[in-house]
């Protein structure tokens, strides 16, 4: 068990019993009192739990349940599929970006129309979309390491040095809920690999259907503030303009 998949157990465990002492986390996940000590330092810090003497707390007040990435595809799909050729609008020839997991970003794959581009990716679906459209100027690049069979996405150590060296003009990434200014994601791991592909972009776009406005998930992946802006279907009341600034979203 490596230190994200320790992360997730660790923080889902806190959920389920409320409170959770650091021998127990010994215990249970044979690791050393000084190693469970820096990871609850770490989760506190992200929000994830709150540290108390001797162990940890849950702040959460929701029960977590990750959705497999082919059953998010019947849920919302004609506002995804306008989200994602909004999005798809975003991009010029010869961009270099970075797309992330989920099925409106998988969508964006599928409309994806330049014939100069160089993407990449850590989700698997999304890079067999895009490798029928590789050409001698149309590059597709698909991060390796550790797959997550939930999102089919590549996390982990191996995924994360080979994005410490890449730099993007653009990514384009979906969430799964957002609150309070927070966008949040259903895993530590998946959450931390595309933090640092948004801080390796110029700009960054959210890609992001009503129904997640005001829900929380598992993990906090960035703030509204960090975006260049969020992608949302139209309003049907005033049919507002689906580029939003992220100052729209604070709820």
């Amino acid at each position: 068990m490596n230190k994200y998949q320790r992360h997730e157990a660790i923080i889902r465990w806190v959920n389920e019993q409320g409170t959770v002492r650091v021998s127990e986390i010994v215990s249970r996940y044979n690791v050393s009192d000084m190693t469970v000590r820096r990871d609850l330092e770490e989760l506190d810090n992200q929000g994830l739990l709150k540290k108390i003497h001797g162990g940890a707390r849950s702040n959460s007040a929701f029960q977590y349940k990750e959705i497999a990435h082919e059953d998010k595809f019947d849920k919302n799909t004609d506002q995804k599929r306008y989200i994602a050729q909004r999005a798809s609008e975003l991009i010029d020839e010869g961009d270099v970006i970075f797309i992330g997991p989920g099925t409106t970003t998988a969508l964006l794959a599928e409309v994806i129309n330049y014939q100069a581009l160089s993407v990449v990716t850590n989700c698997l679906p999304i890079f067999n979309i895009l490798l029928k459209k590789k050409s001698e100027t149309f590059h597709v690049y698909l991060l390796g390491g550790e797959m997550r069979s939930v999102t089919q996405s590549f996390v982990g150590e191996i995924t994360n040095m080979s994005l410490e060296n890449m730099r993007f003009g653009k990514m384009f990434f979906g969430g799964n809920g957002v609150k309070d200014g927070i966008v949040m994601t259903s895993s530590v791991a998946e959450a931390y690999t595309q933090k640092m592909a948004l801080e390796h972009s110029v700009e960054s776009y959210l890609l992001l259907d009503s129904s997640k406005v005001g829900k929380e998930d598992f993990s906090k992946l960035c703030h509204l503030s960090d975006l260049t802006a969020v992608v949302m279907e139209e309003s049907n009341e005033d049919k507002k303009q689906a580029i939003q600034v992220y100052t729209e979203l604070i709820v």
